[in-house]
């Protein structure tokens, strides 16, 4: 069995709130598995239970074989757990910060490892710098290199890259890439359907509820239409006359729309003509190859049809 986690029939409610609704999958070893979808998903609970930090109002969650509600800590010393926010010591430096996890964790041979970690993370020449000085990069760095210290078997990032700029969110993910080398599951959430192009596999998470679980090329796959691209102006307007005039699925993406059409349907010139006759300035219209985020609204779509 190659499972590291599994989880069945999982639902917590926060007042009125179904926070998860019934989810149940499988998180394969020694990959990178991304948690994926907006915020109000259900992401962050999800992982909270998964590290034990949260009960569930029912269902349940197993790792190495064992059930967290019965083997918690057992299971703690074996997951490391980065949260959204970062939790380490601002007024201790950066060693400072890797000495005291070590420490929690009652390791005493950690210099060597720690040595390597700064390397790993490249933090080597910023390691006596305040861990409040460090730009949000170089902390979610520090924190994976504190994670990382007592080497875990697995761990769980909460969109470690939210607010991080993008030469910082790439350098984080060839890290995140090195560490399936030292045989770490890395499971990871992300409101972001680029980096989840990333991941091994990925969970689509909306409202609570598992939409599906695959790869992200599995996914696209799932998506049997082309896409129109249109390029036009005034963009809102345009999307509101192809809601109400035609039954196509129409997604919204900033200054563009896309377009689902059956394969073999040339949709073009009518959605062009459609357009002019309602004072709609088009720039360009084009086929384009279905991405993670036009499954993702699609399936969102089918979940609420379905439901």
């Amino acid at each position: 069995m190659n499972d590291i986690i599994s989880i069945n029939n999982l639902s917590k409610t926060f007042g009125d709130v179904k926070a998860l609704n019934d989810v149940s999958f499988n998180i394969k070893k020694n990959i990178i598995f991304g948690l994926v979808g907006p915020d109000g998903a259900g992401k962050t609970t999800l992982i909270r239970i998964m590290c034990g930090l949260l009960k569930s109002d029912s269902g349940n969650v197993e790792i190495f074989g064992q059930k967290i509600s019965e083997n918690i800590n057992e299971i703690r010393n074996s997951i490391g757990y980065l949260s959204q926010r970062f939790s380490l010591y601002t007024d201790l430096s950066v060693d400072e910060n890797i000495e005291f996890i070590a420490s929690i964790h009652g390791l005493k041979d950690y210099k060597e490892r720690r040595e390597e970690l700064l390397k790993f993370t490249r933090l080597t020449k910023f390691r006596n710098f305040l861990a409040g000085k460090l730009s949000g990069g170089m902390k979610q760095k520090l924190a994976l290199a504190c994670t990382l210290i007592y080497t875990p078997k697995i761990i769980f990032l909460d969109e470690p890259t939210t607010g991080v700029d993008p030469v910082s969110r790439r350098e984080f993910w060839i890290i995140l890439s090195n560490l399936l080398k030292e045989d770490i599951t890395v499971i990871i959430s992300t409101p972001y359907m680029d980096e989840a192009e990333r991941f091994n596999e990925i969970a689509l998470v909306d409202n609570g509820k598992l939409l599906t679980v695959n790869t992200p090329n599995n996914i696209k796959a799932m998506f049997k239409q082309l896409i129109l691209e249109i390029v036009c102006n005034p963009i809102r307007e345009a999307y509101n006359i192809l809601r109400k005039q035609t039954s196509l699925e129409i997604q919204l993406f900033g200054d563009r729309l896309n377009v689902a059409v059956n394969k073999g349907d040339d949709e073009t010139e009518s959605l062009r003509e459609l357009l002019e006759k309602n004072n709609i300035e088009i720039t360009d219209i084009r086929q384009i190859s279905p991405s993670l985020e036009n499954a993702y609204i699609h399936l969102i779509k089918e979940n609420y049809e379905t439901a």
